[in-house]
């Protein structure tokens, strides 16, 4: 059973072995065998043709099924009730017109050529741990398994005043590279932002790159995240993010498509107009010269009065496109992570995530978004705006249903038949790069999602304010 901070999770055991068997093998077996860009999949011009006349023929679907027009109908038989769905309906339209907007500049995302072996720059991988137990051990080795020139590769790690035996397997795994894996024990936990702090002002590399102490990069990841550096308006890179403990129940399964959307669409669209919200915590890179400008203002962020802890990974890419520097995303470097398996460790991480959502987004659109070039600037904008209207347009329909419910029972209905064409148009981003029958469980997650997680966001946004980890 592994530790991850207030929650446990079941992994294989770590067996101990050789520097290039075993554990070279545990890393190679996660890696999928999909293209990196998928303009070279096979069928690609077909996925991309089904995606655009999906979202033509989810539109009249949706219009057959009569859901616009019962909802009308009853908007008018209850006057108060046309004050939501005429604003309802016109964000539906723009959201219809920014998706299509999104899909085409996926379209034109293609992966950044990683560096080679001869002209790869003195590159330092950080990985702060916290009671992760045997799992470290996993990452330390596949950081140090991983395609580098060893002349220009330092590994660090920190150990956040771990209470259990995390500090054994740290030094374990460290005997094992000597030279190129350095420790640093804090005596009481200090959190992850004071850990990688710590990483940053040791590190000597040109590029850093910070790994979750509970995940494991694929062999090619340090060379892919090194590569968009070779411009110099690069400040940050974020890598592709997907589920490590996937076959370890429902909700781990549900996750790992709901990742490659969120991880690969999304990140894909924003990197086409440099402008990635988020380099994740679990992968991320760095130019160290930037980060040195911006560490001691990120090191002591406050909101409304507190100390900042989570979401550093958000906080420093704000810092880094703050700074006039673009981020960008790279499909190519992949790290496996583990998630929750529990609907309650579920709840946690989603909403310490959604609280730091609350906290960047309005940071960024107060500061940041007005420092973005003119194009970047106006998709941006708009991505802020229809985005966020998401949320008082959907809570202000959900109202409206839960009203006109018992009248019109069918309302459920339709709701439900609306929500399954929806997610099932989505699952073509998934089959577009994935090919795979899991699309099924991210089918499941919309409707787990609609019905089980609605009510994090509102609850984040009242509590914004709260810096608790919930997980340590």
């Amino acid at each position: 059973m592994l530790r991850r901070g207030g929650m446990r999770i079941t992994a294989a055991p770590l067996r101990h072995c050789g520097p290039m068997s075993t554990q070279a093998t545990t890393v190679d077996r996660l890696a999928r065998a999909d293209s990196h860009d998928y303009h070279a999949l096979p069928g690609d011009r077909y996925y991309r043709l089904a995606i655009l006349l999906g979202l033509g023929l989810l539109l009249l679907a949706s219009w057959h099924l009569q859901v616009f027009h019962g909802v009308i109908h009853m908007a008018r038989e209850h006057g108060w009730a046309s004050f939501i769905v005429r604003p309802a309906m016109l964000w539906a339209a723009m959201g219809s017109l920014m998706l299509l907007f999104r899909t085409l500049l996926w379209y034109r995302y293609h992966t950044p050529p990683s560096a080679d072996m001869q002209q790869a720059p003195p590159l330092t991988v950080i990985i702060p741990a916290y009671n992760e137990g045997p799992m470290v051990a996993r990452s330390i080795h596949s950081v140090a398994l991983a395609r580098y020139p060893r002349d220009r590769l330092e590994i660090i790690v920190v150990d956040d005043g771990s209470s259990d035996d995390t500090w054994l397997h740290i030094e374990q795994a460290a005997a094992q590279y000597p030279g190129l894996v350095s420790t640093l024990r804090f005596e009481r936990n200090q959190g992850k932002r004071a850990a990688l702090e710590a990483g940053f002002r040791r590190a000597r590399g040109e590029v850093l790159v910070t790994i979750d102490s509970d995940s494991v990069i694929e062999p090619g990841t340090l060379l892919a995240m090194a590569g968009p550096f070779r411009d110099p308006r690069i400040g940050a890179v974020a890598g592709k993010v997907s589920v490590y403990n996937r076959e370890q129940g429902l909700i781990p399964r549900m996750l790992k498509v709901r990742y490659a959307l969120s991880f690969d669409f999304l990140r894909a669209v924003q990197s086409t107009y440099g402008t990635v919200y988020c380099c994740p915590g679990a992968l991320a890179a760095y130019r160290t010269t930037v980060v040195r400008r911006v560490l001691d203002a990120w090191v002591g962020q406050r909101f409304l009065g507190r100390a900042c802890t989570f979401g550093e990974d958000r906080a420093l890419t704000n810092a880094i496109l703050e700074q006039g520097h673009d981020c960008v995303y790279q499909r190519a470097a992949i790290v496996h992570t583990l998630v929750p398996t529990r609907y309650r460790q579920l709840c946690k991480m989603f909403l310490r995530w959604d609280r730091s959502y609350v906290r960047e987004e309005l940071r960024f659109a107060r500061h940041i978004v007005w420092k973005r070039p003119l194009p970047a600037r106006v998709i941006a904008l708009l991505d802020l705006l229809i985005t966020n209207l998401r949320y008082p347009v959907g809570w202000a329909v959900m109202t409206l249903l839960v009203v006109l419910l018992p009248g019109h029972p069918d309302l459920l209905l339709r709701f439900g038949s609306v929500l399954l064409l929806v997610s099932a148009f989505n699952m073509l981003y998934y089959l577009r790069g994935e090919r795979s029958w899991d699309f099924v469980y991210g089918i499941g997650y919309s409707f787990f999602s609609a019905f089980a997680l609605f009510w994090i966001f509102p609850y984040a946004l009242l509590t914004a304010r709260t810096q608790g980890w919930l997980t340590r």
